[in-house]
């Protein structure tokens, strides 16, 4: 079994010959060569999605059909797609006067959506956005499409902190304040929720979703893509203020008309039917494992697992990120000096894979090592990731030294 810490993990009590071999990604969790999943005590991870996803695929809840067959104007997906909004409600204790909405196009999309429907909120036609990283820089580079954008904190060169909130200059004339609350590529996370007076804020969740409580009546609008934390790929979630609705651009797409969208529950164009079930299953999964609150217990035991080794380890492994903002779900760090040892750095993720540990390097703009601990890897696979780093570190702290 190879476990894959750059999207999602394993972990159920089973045996080989109870669980099917996936051919595919899905969920991101792979599996070659299955033996034996370890027991995770009672802790059973997404496969238990993927598992009944498999045996509902040919024959959806007694339908005879498969949900990837399924009309988006049956009953049957009427409550697939009711019941995971319900989920989303409950989950995240959504406000009434918020609409959730089931979008194509992914995060990006929204890069292009949030100022089409909400940059004319006022007539300056402008908007704030928080620059920390590579995401929202891009966001606001699609932004300037569409109206004025004020940069606060651009740094096109390193992101490895959040400047303290008194150093901003923000336009009170701004229609929104925009932020991305988890940075996947620099491993930067916004640990509070920015204080903006009057003006409404946007924050693209995307990496963080689910992986802790939010109060969602502080925000505008929150999106989400599916495939970090809450199921695949194919499906993005908007949460949106009812009264923000209706203020569209003239050349906003229809299809990325938040008041289209929310006029026809998500259904004017159709949807990603089958992305839309298995986020249900997760969020049921969530809901079962103890929702919000819970993964967010279990994502600080996890992450802390992997920072206390880099923190003691002499500058063996090196993360270069401020110790205030340093994120849960993505942990970058160098190994051998600050810089990186290429060398070592292949070492690493040679012994890693051998032990089942795939897609830890880092993304090709930073390099290095990247672990990524979204909700469905389990405490035991971050365990075992903290196990590598302490033998890595025995075995190859002298090389350093000399």
């Amino acid at each position: 079994m190879k476990v894959c810490l750059s999207q999602m993990g394993d972990g159920a009590a089973m045996h080989a010959e109870e669980v099917p071999l996936y051919n595919g990604p899905l969920c991101g969790v792979y599996h070659q060569q299955i033996a034996e999943v370890t027991d995770m005590g009672n802790s059973s991870g997404f496969p238990q999605v993927l598992i009944q996803a498999q045996r509902e695929l040919l024959n959806y809840s007694g339908t005879g059909i498969s949900v990837l067959e399924m009309s988006h104007r049956t009953s049957d997906f009427s409550n697939i797609i009711n019941t995971t909004e319900n989920l989303l409600r409950e989950l995240l204790n959504i406000p009434e006067n918020y609409k959730v909405l089931f979008l194509h196009g992914g995060g990006t999309g929204q890069f292009s959506a949030v100022p089409l429907n909400l940059i004319g909120l006022k007539k300056d036609r402008c908007a704030d956005y928080i620059v920390t990283g590579i995401w929202s820089a891009k966001a606001a580079k699609e932004a300037e499409k569409y109206g004025k954008v004020n940069l606060i904190h651009p740094n096109l060169d390193r992101y490895t902190s959040i400047p303290d909130s008194s150093s901003w200059s923000l336009n009170p004339s701004a229609s929104y304040v925009y932020y991305c609350c988890n940075e996947t590529v620099h491993g930067v996370e916004f640990n509070f929720i920015p204080e903006t007076k009057d003006v409404i804020i946007v924050s693209d969740m995307s990496s963080n979703f689910l992986s802790r409580p939010i109060d969602v009546s502080k925000f505008g609008l929150i999106f989400a893509g599916a495939q970090k934390n809450i199921g695949c790929a194919g499906v993005t979630v908007v949460i949106v203020k009812e009264d923000l609705l209706g203020n569209a651009l003239k050349e906003c797409p229809i299809v990325l008309d938040y008041q289209v969208q929310a006029g026809n529950s998500s259904l004017y164009n159709t949807p990603s039917c089958f992305s839309i079930y298995i986020m249900k299953l997760v969020l049921e999964w969530i809901k079962s494992n103890g929702g919000a609150e819970a993964m967010e217990i279990l994502n600080k035991k996890k992450s802390s697992l992997i920072y206390d080794i880099i923190n003691t380890s002499n500058g063996f492994y090196c993360c270069p990120i401020d110790v205030s903002c340093r994120s849960r779900m993505n942990i970058p760090f160098r190994i051998g000096k600050k810089e990186g040892d290429e060398a070592l750095e292949k070492l690493f993720l040679d012994g890693a894979s051998k032990l089942g540990m795939i897609s830890l390097k880092g993304h090709r703009s930073v390099g290095g090592i990247r672990a990524s601990l979204y909700n469905a890897v389990t405490l035991e696979d971050a365990q075992a990731l903290s196990a590598y780093m302490k033998e890595f570190l025995k075995d190859h702290l002298t090389e350093i030294d000399h």
